[in-house]
């Protein structure tokens, strides 16, 4: 997952960028860094892998702790046809915590709770 956006197709959803929390911005540079070349700018997806904003990922159905399993462990796929999500080398549990700030952040601004 590491590095920038590859660019590779155009992005799943349309999202609309907040101001974020410093909180989020951070986790934006970390995402930025580790998830977007799979999950896309803004976290809108890409033809290698899903949205996060997306119904799906709200916290009610894929709450805080799924990111903390998928980033630190890795994740079978059951929602997507993209495969199956692998851990992402490098990223501490405090990386994660900005990340998901970031996701939450972008997720609330979009209605997706």
């Amino acid at each position: 997952m590491g590095g920038q956006a590859a660019g590779r197709g155009g992005p799943i959803v349309e999202v609309s960028v907040p101001e974020f929390s410093p909180n989020g911005r951070a986790g934006e540079i970390l995402f930025n860094v580790n998830c977007s070349s799979c999950h896309g700018a803004n976290a809108a997806g890409s033809e290698v892998g899903p949205p996060l904003i997306h119904p799906i990922y709200e916290p009610s159905h894929h709450g805080d702790p799924a990111f903390y399993r998928a980033t630190l462990m890795g994740v079978q796929a059951h929602h997507w046809r993209f495969g199956n999500m692998p851990a992402v080398e490098g990223v501490s549990e405090q990386d994660v915590d900005m990340i998901v700030r970031y996701v939450r952040e972008l997720q609330r601004a979009n209605g997706i709770f």
